[in-house]
C-alpha cells in the first residue's frame, strides 16, 4: 500500500510540517515540507542463520536455551547415535588392521616373503640338478629323458620364483591401497562422529530453539535460530509504485510498537530488484544510525524513506487539490478552476511550483 506520511520536528528531527494542521487556511503558505515514502517491515538480527543438524540420532544434550549469548564455534546440541559410533569403531579396527598387515611384523607378507625364499631355494636347487644333467648327458651318462625331466623341474621353479614374487608385490600394493581406503572410512566416520556434536558458527545469540533432550533428530532437521546479539537491521516492503524512487542512502525514520516514544533513524543499505507477488512489494533493507534497537528478533516497524527535504516552499492543503493538479479559486469575486505545477507533496501537503501565490485564495469546493 502506497502511503506519502508528514514527519513532525519530533520525528525526524528537522522542521516539518505538523500532521494535525488545522485546514481553514485558504492561502497557499511558504513552510517546511519533507516527502517521505512509507514502509512497514521487521527488524531481523545480521548473521542470522538455523542451526540444523548434519547426522541423525536423538538428542542427548541441549547446551542453550533461548535469549543465550554463543561464541564461535560454541557447543550447541549433541547428539547420541550408536549406529555411527558402531561404524566409527569398525572403520578405526579396519585401519589398524590394515596398517599392522603393511608393517614390518606383518603376518600376511611374512609368509608370502617365506613363499618367495622357498621357491628361490628350489629355484637354485632345480638350476644345480639341470646343469648337473646337461654334464652327464654331454658324457652319454643319462638318457635324453632324464635331462628334459630336470630342465622341466628347473623351468617350473623359475616360473614359480616369478609368479610368488608378483604375488608378493601385488599383495604389499594392496596392502597398501586398504591402508589408504581404510584411512579415508576412518576420516569420514569421524567427521561424521564429529555431525553429532553441533556447534556454532557465529558470536550471537539464540532467539529459538527447536527441539529437546530425548526426541529423534534426523538430517537436515532444523534445531535452533541464530544470529548476532548487537547487530541488527530493518528489513522493509516498499510498494512497487514507489520503489522507484528509493535509493541506497537516503534517510529513513522508524517506530515500532516496542518503544512507542522513541524515534530510530537509519540509512537505505541495500535494494532488493525482486517483486514480492502476494503484495506487490520490493524488499529494502536499512541500517541503523546511532541508536538501535534490542536484538528481538521481528519487531514491526512502520518506516518513512526520506525522498526530499524542502525548508521553506510554497504550498497548499492536500485537501483543496481537485483531480492531480488542479484548485478551485476566488477571481474577481467568482469561482474558477486553475491548474497549478506541482512539486513535493506529503500525506497532507502539496508543493505548488507555479500557477498559485500566497495572495490566491484557495476555495474548498465538498
Amino acid at each position: 500500500m502506497k502511503a506519502l506520511l508528514c514527519i513532525t520536528s519530533i520525528l525526524s528531527g528537522l522542521i516539518l510540517t505538523s500532521c494535525n494542521r488545522k485546514q481553514e487556511e485558504r492561502s497557499p503558505t511558504y513552510q517546511a515540507l519533507t516527502e517521505a515514502v512509507y514502509a512497514s517491515g521487521n527488524i531481523f538480527p545480521r548473521n542470522e542463520y538455523t542451526v540444523t543438524a548434519d547426522a541423525t540420532g536423538v538428542l542427548e544434550q541441549r547446551l542453550v536455551n533461548e535469549g543465550d549469548t554463543i561464541r564461535k564455534n560454541q557447543l550447541l546440541f549433541v547428539l547420541e547415535s550408536a549406529t555411527q559410533d558402531a561404524r566409527q569403531q569398525a572403520a578405526a579396527n579396519a585401519y589398524r588392521q590394515s596398517r599392522a598387515n603393511l608393517g614390518a611384523r606383518s603376518p600376511v607378507l611374512a609368509e608370502l616373503e617365506a613363499q618367495v625364499r622357498n621357491a628361490h631355494i628350489r629355484l637354485t636347487n632345480d638350476s644345480v640338478n639341470y646343469n648337473r644333467f646337461r654334464e652327464l648327458y654331454a658324457q652319454n651318462a643319462t638318457s635324453r629323458a632324464e635331462l628334459e625331466r630336470a630342465e622341466l623341474n628347473y623351468t617350473l621353479s623359475r616360473n614359480n620364483l616369478r609368479a610368488q614374487q608378483n604375488t608378493l608385490l601385488r599383495s604389499r600394493d594392496q596392502i597398501r591401497l586398504d591402508v589408504e581406503n581404510n584411512r579415508s572410512q576412518l576420516v569420514t566416520s569421524e567427521v561424521a562422529g564429529n555431525n553429532t556434536r553441533i556447534r556454532s558458527f557465529v558470536d550471537g545469540k539464540v532467539y529459538e530453539v527447536y527441539k529437546d533432550p530425548g526426541e529423534v533428530v534426523r538430517s537436515g532437521e532444523q534445531l535452533a535460530l541464530v544470529g548476532s546479539g548487537t547487530q541488527v537491521y530493518a528489513q522493509l516492503a516498499v510498494d512497487e509504485s514507489d520503489f522507484g524512487r528509493i535509493r541506497p542512502g537516503q534517510d529513513v525514520v522508524i517506530k515500532t510498537d516496542a518503544y512507542p516514544d522513541k524515534v530510530l533513524k537509519a540509512r537505505v543499505r541495500k535494494m532488493y530488484p525482486k517483486l514480492n507477488r502476494s503484495d506487490q512489494s520490493f524488499r529494502v533493507d536499512a541500517e541503523f544510525v546511532g541508536d538501535s534497537p534490542a536484538s528481538y528478533y521481528g519487531l514491526t516497524v512502520e518506516a518513512n524513506i526520506i525522498i526530499s527535504q524542502n525548508r521553506r516552499v510554497l504550498t497548499i492543503p492536500k485537501t483543496y487539490v481537485v483531480g492531480s493538479d488542479s484548485v478551485w479559486i476566488e477571481q474577481a469575486g467568482k469561482k474558477q478552476k486553475v491548474r497549478f505545477r506541482k512539486g513535493a507533496e506529503n500525506f497532507d501537503l502539496v508543493e505548488v511550483k507555479s500557477g498559485l501565490s500566497e495572495t490566491t485564495k484557495l476555495l474548498l469546493i465538498e
